[in-house]
């Protein structure tokens, strides 16, 4: 029994290590990609560092997901709380692969494609990560977990450079086409948002 015990605290030590470095590791490239110390972020093509990011990306999501299951109830926040957290989980999940999914499989990943100013992107000119986010904070919830709520800080930290890292890029690519749209919406969420939410359901 003490033996099951010290594997299972090893196994959960070992899968916060991996994902607190990995998150770390990836965001510090964006963020040098951002203040354009590297040229990392997004990577255009299918190069090195095009699989490095996904394959990494790939290790923080089953390394979080062991973490919470080692180390759920940590936190010891209440059911009702918990269960709000996995709506949000779900919700935002729900809403970042729609969005992702009007982009485009290239435009996601980081590769060369069409801009998109339509649809999700009519409203936010980030829609996946503004989802991202409440799926992280819904996911920190629902798995009650001090060493999830630990990892989750710097990936907030992710899903807010990414768009500081991508935008140079964009304008280079899409030229006055995505000046326009810079000007015209918001970077996450902003007044002509909740403006045209508003529009959108007075429509229907």
């Amino acid at each position: 029994m003490i033996g099951d015990g010290f594997a299972s605290v090893s196994l959960t030590t070992a899968a916060f290590a991996v994902a607190l470095v990995l998150v770390v590791a990836n965001l510090s490239a964006i963020v040098a990609s951002a203040v354009g110390v590297a040229d990392l972020w997004p990577p255009g093509e299918r190069g090195w560092y095009f699989y490095a990011h996904w394959g990494l990306s790939q290790v923080v999501n089953v390394a979080l997901f062991a973490l919470a299951i080692g180390d759920w109830g940590s936190l010891g926040l209440p059911i009702p709380v918990v269960a709000a957290g996995g709506i949000l989980f779900i919700g935002g999940m729900a809403a970042a692969l729609a969005a992702g999914y009007d982009l485009g499989v290239s435009e996601t990943s980081g590769l060369e494609g069409d801009l998109r100013t339509g649809g999700w992107y009519r409203y936010s000119r980030n829609p996946q990560y503004v989802a991202y986010v409440v799926a992280t904070v819904g996911f920190a919830v629902v798995a009650n977990s001090v060493l999830v709520a630990a990892v989750c800080l710097p990936l907030f930290g992710w899903w807010l450079a990414l768009p500081l890292a991508e935008e140079p890029w964009l304008r280079e690519q899409y030229g006055r086409a995505y000046e326009r749209y810079a000007e015209q919406t918001p970077r996450f969420v902003g007044r002509k948002t909740f403006r045209e939410l508003a529009g959108s359901r007075s429509s229907v």
